[in-house]
């Protein structure tokens, strides 16, 4: 075997794996994590920034899960359309700017998520 035939065999296992059906599971439970925080003096820009973040790691998994992306239109649609809002600047102060949309996003996927759960368990 060359180490060209070694290469190639070996490329699967170091690329990424698609996000099984769990994975989405999880990425909600970290979005719903979120659900008890506020945005108060002192915490504001973590939570404002971990609803983000938590919002686009569901994102990329709801992409990403084995039934596809097609299986989550709802909740892939209302963080494209947030992005849109956002122009990609996910500064403090643009997602405080954003802050209603933000949390609007994340409570309306949130109750879509509720409605489906056979889809991410």
């Amino acid at each position: 075997m060359t180490s060209r035939e070694a290469s190639a065999d070996s490329t699967p296992a170091q690329e990424p794996m698609e996000e099984p059906v769990s994975e989405v599971r999880d990425a909600f439970a970290g979005l719903q994590a979120t659900l008890g925080d506020a945005c108060t003096p002192g915490n504001c820009a973590y939570f404002l920034g971990r609803v983000y973040d938590e919002l686009h790691r569901l994102d990329r998994a709801m992409k990403a899960n084995t039934k596809g992306a097609g299986h989550f239109p709802e909740p892939i649609a209302l963080i494209k359309e947030l992005d849109v809002k956002l122009g990609g600047d996910r500064s403090f102060e643009n997602l405080k700017k954003h802050q209603t949309s933000l949390i609007e996003t994340r409570d309306e996927i949130n109750t879509w998520m509720q409605g489906h759960p056979d889809d991410y368990r």
